[in-house]
C-alpha cells in the first residue's frame, strides 16, 4: 500500500507537470497576433487558402481562453493537432507513430550497451583503484568524452560497414529496419548506432559509478560489514554497488528522457529517421503543431523516467524511504 500511494502521488505530480508544460507551450505560441500564429501553423510555404483553412479549423479568431480550452480538450483525447505543412495535412500523432520506433530502438539499445560497459568498467576501476586497469580506463574515458558523436559515427561507417560490405559481409547496414523484419536484421542495422550513442555515455557512467562506489566503500556500514566477516564480493555487490547506483539511476532518468528527443546526430549519420531528426526539420520549417507535439511528448518521457527513478531509489538503497 505504501508503494501504491507513492505511485499515486508521483503520477498526480506528473499530471501537474504535464499541465504546466502544455499550458506554457500554448501561451508561448498562441498568445500572439492571429495572423502570425496561423502562418506558423500552416508553414512557410502555405498559400492564403491554407492559412484561411487553419484559421477556420482551429478557431484562431475565438478568444484566447476558448482556444486554450479546446487545446486542452484535444490533448486529453490524445489529439496533438495536424501538420498542415505536410502533404495531405498529416496528423502529428501519425508522424510520431512513424518516427518513434527508430528513436526508441536507438535509445533502448544504446542505454543497455552503455550501462553494461560503463558500470562494468566503473565497478572494476573502483575495486582496483590506481591499478593498471584503472589508469587505462581513465585514458579511455577521456578519449570517449572528447570524441564527437558525428565523427565516431562516420569512422564506424567507414571502418566497419564499408569494409565488411566490400568483403561480402552484409549483416551490418545503415538505415532502419524494425524488429518486425527480424531481430537479426534489426540488430544489424542498429549495432553501429548503438555503439556510437553508447561510447560517450559509457565514459560518463564509468566515472560516475567509480567515484560513487569509492565513496560508498568508505562508509561506516561498509567497514562494519567487513568486520562481521562478510566476503568482499558480498560487501561490494550487496551493500556497496546497490547504494552507489542511486546517482547513476538519477542520471539515467534524465538522460533517457532527454535522449528520446535529442539523438538527432546519430539518426542523421546513420539515416535512421526518428523523432530527433523530424523535430529539427519541424523547427527549421516553423512547423508549429509538430513542435508543440514533440515538446509535450518529451515532457511525458521525462515525467515517466523520473517516476521510475524515484521508485528504483528505494529498491536499490534501503536507507531511502518511500514517502
Amino acid at each position: 500500500m505504501t508503494i501504491f500511494w507513492f505511485l499515486v502521488r508521483r503520477i498526480l505530480t506528473g499530471i501537474v507537470v504535464m499541465w504546466l508544460v502544455a499550458t506554457g507551450a500554448f501561451f508561448l505560441f498562441f498568445a500572439r497576433p492571429v495572423a502570425t500564429v496561423a502562418h506558423e501553423i500552416a508553414g512557410r510555404a502555405a498559400t492564403p487558402q491554407v492559412i484561411n483553412e487553419v484559421l477556420t479549423n482551429l478557431g484562431l479568431n475565438q478568444p484566447i481562453m476558448v482556444q486554450y480550452w479546446h487545446y486542452l480538450d484535444h490533448l486529453l483525447h490524445g489529439n496533438l493537432g495536424t501538420s498542415f505543412s505536410s502533404s495531405g495535412n498529416v496528423p502529428v500523432n501519425t508522424l510520431i507513430k512513424q518516427d518513434l520506433p527508430p528513436t526508441l530502438s536507438l535509445v533502448v539499445g544504446g542505454t543497455v550497451l552503455w550501462l553494461i560497459a560503463g558500470l562494468t568498467v566503473g565497478i572494476i576501476s573502483a575495486t582496483r583503484a590506481r591499478s593498471f586497469f584503472d589508469r587505462v580506463s581513465s585514458v579511455a574515458v577521456l578519449i570517449g568524452l572528447s570524441f564527437p558523436t558525428f565523427v565516431l559515427g562516420e569512422v564506424l561507417i567507414w571502418a566497419v560497414y564499408v569494409q565488411l560490405n566490400k568483403n561480402g559481409l552484409h549483416w551490418i547496414q545503415t538505415g532502419y529496419s524494425g524488429p518486425s523484419q527480424g531481430l537479426l536484421s534489426w540488430a544489424g542495422h542498429m549495432i553501429l548506432p548503438w555503439i556510437t550513442l553508447a561510447t560517450v555515455q559509457a565514459a560518463v557512467y564509468s566515472r560516475l559509478s567509480r567515484g560513487q562506489l569509492l565513496d560508498t566503500l568508505g562508509e561506516d556500514y561498509i567497514r562494519t560489514a567487513r568486520a562481521k566477516g562478510l566476503s568482499e564480493r558480498r560487501v561490494i555487490f550487496r551493500h556497496g554497488v546497490r547504494a552507489a547506483l542511486t546517482p547513476v539511476v538519477s542520471q539515467l532518468g534524465v538522460d533517457v528522457g532527454t535522449l528520446l528527443g535529442g539523438v538527432v546526430v546519430v539518426e542523421v549519420v546513420f539515416g535512421l529517421g526518428g523523432l530527433g531528426q523530424v523535430s529539427v526539420q519541424a523547427i527549421t520549417a516553423d512547423n508549429l503543431p509538430v513542435i508543440i507535439g514533440f515538446v509535450i511528448l518529451a515532457a511525458l518521457f521525462v515525467v515517466i523516467a523520473n517516476i521510475i527513478v524515484d521508485l528504483t531509489y528505494a529498491l536499490l538503497d534501503p536507507r531511502v524511504r518511500i514517502t
